[in-house]
């Protein structure tokens, strides 16, 4: 773990210097807000769900889940690579709590109704850092949209 310590303190910039260091939750946090961003359209209703999904996985509730997700887009823009932060949750949660992450970053792809390229290659680099397969990504990605055509 030192050495990731290490690693995110290289990359931040030093105007960021009162960031945390990430744990699984910011680092997940950090993914989301990279996936909503990717198509280079941050939308209100992207910023809402990632405040649900922080609420619902780290029981927050709606200002302690934005206060995180406020703190995760200043670790994005100061961010290390995706597979960084896939890397630290591996290594701090445990094979369920994997999964829900994937699940979480399908839920901000699937969110607006269509895939762009540049989120399905965060999700992709995400999951191969945080050790899983593909089939655990793509039961992910089913669960998710299975949940929003009953929605």
């Amino acid at each position: 773990m030192p050495m990731l310590k290490k690693l995110f303190q290289a990359f931040r910039p030093p105007q960021h210097d009162h960031l945390p260091d990430p744990d699984a939750e910011l680092a997940l946090g950090a993914l989301m807000v990279r996936v909503a961003q990717a198509d280079r359209d941050y939308k209100l209703e992207e910023i809402s769900l990632i405040d649900r999904i922080l609420a619902r996985l780290y029981q927050h509730n709606a200002i302690e889940a934005a206060k995180v997700r406020a703190t995760c887009e200043k670790l994005h823009a100061a961010a290390p690579e995706t597979d960084t932060f896939g890397k630290l949750i591996r290594e701090t949660t445990d094979l369920a709590e994997r999964l829900a992450a994937l699940e979480a970053l399908w839920e901000v792809v699937l969110a607006d109704g269509n895939s762009d390229e540049g989120e399905m290659k965060i999700v992709e680099e995400a999951r191969i850092a945080m050790g899983l397969s593909y089939n655990d990504s793509k039961a992910a990605r089913e669960r998710v949209q299975s949940h929003l055509d009953v929605g």
